[in-house]
């Protein structure tokens, strides 16, 4: 009885396990869904920096150094280059002013040489314009510069004569001096009162041949012939002399400026060296 009821407590009991596991298997398993939560590990991947190869163009400026071959020492000026080029200096000057005096108009259309009415006959020039005859005067005085421009064309041979026998001994000091007309001025203080009295004659002969003589004559007669003035005779000749030879001299010593102030434009080696600054 005993065994019979311990097999029959197995049987229900094997039974009822059967049961059991049918009824789980038929029962739908509940989806256990585990929503992992996805961590996405993004790995941050810095942006690549574009390697661009710039190919830097460098502009290599290439400067080409030309050497400066060195200025050419400039040997000390001999006492003797000094004359020489202070002679040739003013024999261009004479030579330029005789040519340029000499022309039409030479002296009585240029105001600076212009010779004036003798200031010691000013009172006679005075009074004939006042008695209207101011055209006697005029004439006088053109006369009396075309007298002065032909005696200048033919002082050339006086002037250059004086220029060679001029005796230089401080040409160094004159070459180098910073007066445009040194040599002009010492020629002047050394020979004008001799270049006057060679050329008086030459003076007097152009004033008669443009009858500046006459003209003068004439308004002197007719000066003194007005009642109660003092007679005048002044002297014409050693006046129209003087004032011809100081306006040589006055284009002499332009001359010489140009000369000193550009002598390479005078084509000549000796003034250049002279005179080169």
């Amino acid at each position: 009885m005993t065994l019979f009821r311990t097999l029959a407590l197995g049987l229900t009991l094997t039974l009822a396990a059967g049961h059991l596991a049918v009824a789980q298997t038929k029962t739908p398993a509940k989806k256990t869904t585990s929503t992992a939560k996805k961590t996405t590990t993004v790995k941050k991947t810095a942006p690549v920096k574009k390697a661009t190869t710039a190919t830097k163009t460098t502009t290599t400026k290439t400067t080409t150094t030309v050497a400066t071959p060195a200025a050419p020492v400039k040997a000390p000026l001999t006492a003797d280059e000094a004359t020489g080029g202070l002679r040739e200096a003013l024999s261009q000057g004479v030579t330029r002013a005789v040519a340029q005096a000499g022309e039409a108009d030479g002296f009585n259309g240029n105001a600076d040489i212009r010779i004036p009415f003798p200031p010691e006959a000013e009172l006679i020039a005075v009074t004939l314009r006042k008695v209207r005859a101011g055209a006697l005067v005029d004439n006088f005085e053109v006369a009396l510069n075309r007298a002065a421009e032909t005696a200048s064309a033919q002082a050339k041979p006086i002037f250059l004569n004086a220029v060679q026998n001029l005796s230089l001994q401080d040409a160094l000091s004159l070459a180098t001096s910073k007066e445009s007309d040194a040599a002009t001025t010492l020629l002047y203080e050394k020979t004008a009162a001799d270049l006057r009295t060679a050329f008086q004659p030459t003076v007097q002969q152009s004033l008669e041949k443009t009858g500046a003589i006459r003209l003068y004559a004439e308004m002197v007669a007719r000066y003194n012939k007005i009642p109660l003035v003092t007679p005048l005779n002044p002297q014409l000749v050693p006046y129209a002399t003087e004032k011809t030879v100081d306006g040589l001299f006055a284009l002499i010593a332009a001359e010489e400026g140009r000369i000193r102030q550009n002598p390479a434009a005078q084509g000549s080696a000796l003034l250049k060296r002279v005179f080169g600054k």
